[in-house]
């Protein structure tokens, strides 16, 4: 059932990407061929009027596609109607407001969160560490530490609770590269042991798991819908800062983040681990995606909403576009690029699930 809805929220954040460049460009008389949610074959499809309405089969996006686009359309290429034909203020508003609603969609989702689950309210500490994700392929994972599991205890000490317990945690496995560590945990009322080695990034300890305080958080209803309003702005604003945070180490510091980076399998997998804990979670990890997406998409990279901007950009500044020949090696470029990289990232995630599923059998 988690899987079920991580699908579900990863295929309406697309939807909601692609409505934006939809409706940017219908709402100013710009003609549309087709909507698109996935690439390749058609799976289902339906003509209502000039647009078609398309799912198809290789589930990694979505597009809206033009009849610029369309080598065999029987539309005027002179026809003011067209994306190409128009102001570049109205394309830039097209091409834009698929980031734009990734953005609103997400802040939207956080103002649900306080309607529906309502405004944290306090947290009862009840000792140790929950593990809320283990990343494959990484220390937690190879010592067996699976989701649910509470820590209490490192080399024999105790951890306590609350936020000074996961600091405490932390800070023992930074100063604890390549060094094995013991860990004391409970799993479904069960004791164990596992000892744990931490992997050296940079002279400090990591080991790929996704930690909060164990305890109960409380949630109260809202007073008013300001209330409401001043919370959502508040978690959009600290998911935004560690979003960009995290784009900047990897493209400051590439060769130490690149394993940390995730395809759509390993996103499903995370997805469906929140979505099985339901509340809060589902919402933050919905908004937690789509924010991505936005600043995904806004990289200055071919296929990309930024490239096409960036493309823009450019005409902007020659007062005429680039030669079309150039347009076309930068766009097929980003084709291959973008390829590539899912089916590496792809076979990435299936493997490192495999892996996974042996150590959590053995």
């Amino acid at each position: 059932m988690g899987v079920l809805t991580a699908l579900l929220i990863l295929a309406l954040l697309v939807v909601v990407h692609e409505a934006g460049h939809f409706l940017a460009a219908t709402s100013q008389g710009i003609r549309v061929s087709s909507f698109n949610v996935g690439f390749g074959p058609a799976l289902l499809k339906r003509q209502r009027g000039p647009v078609l309405y398309a799912l198809r089969l290789i589930p990694l996006g979505g597009y809206v596609a033009f009849p610029d686009d369309d080598p065999d359309s029987t539309i005027d290429p002179e026809d003011p109607d067209l994306l190409k034909n128009r102001p570049l203020r109205q394309r830039a508003l097209v091409i834009a407001a698929g980031v734009l609603a990734n953005l609103l969609f997400a802040w939207a989702v956080l103002v649900g969160q306080g309607v529906i689950v309502g405004i944290p309210d306090g947290f009862d500490a009840t000792g140790g560490v929950l593990v809320t994700a283990v990343q494959p392929d990484n220390a937690a994972a190879r010592a067996g530490l699976e989701p649910g599991d509470k820590l209490l205890a490192i080399n024999g000490e105790s951890l306590g609770g609350g936020t000074s317990a996961v600091k405490k945690l932390v800070e023992a496995v930074k100063s604890s590269p390549s060094q094995e560590l013991q860990v004391e945990l409970q799993r479904h009322e069960q004791s164990l042991n596992l000892g744990m080695v931490p992997a050296d990034l940079g002279g400090n300890g990591r080991i790929g798991a996704q930690l909060q305080p164990a305890g109960v958080e409380h949630f109260s209803r809202p007073s008013n819908p300001l209330q409401i309003i001043k919370q959502a702005n508040k978690d959009f604003s600290a998911i935004w800062s560690r979003t960009i945070e995290g784009f900047t180490a990897l493209a400051t510091r590439f060769s130490e983040t690149a394993a940390q980076v995730s395809g759509p399998v390993k996103i499903i997998e995370m997805g469906a681990q929140l979505a099985d804990q339901g509340g809060a979670s589902l919402f933050l990890f919905a908004a937690l995606i789509s924010i991505n997406l936005a600043v995904l998409n806004a990289l200055p990279l071919p296929l990309l909403d930024g490239g096409q901007f960036l493309l823009l950009l450019i005409e902007g500044l020659r007062g005429r576009p680039l030669p079309e020949r150039l347009q076309m090696a930068f766009m097929q470029s980003g084709l291959v690029l973008l390829l590539g990289l899912s089916a590496v990232l792809i076979v990435k995630d299936t493997s490192q699930l495999s892996l996974v599923r042996q150590l959590m059998g053995n």
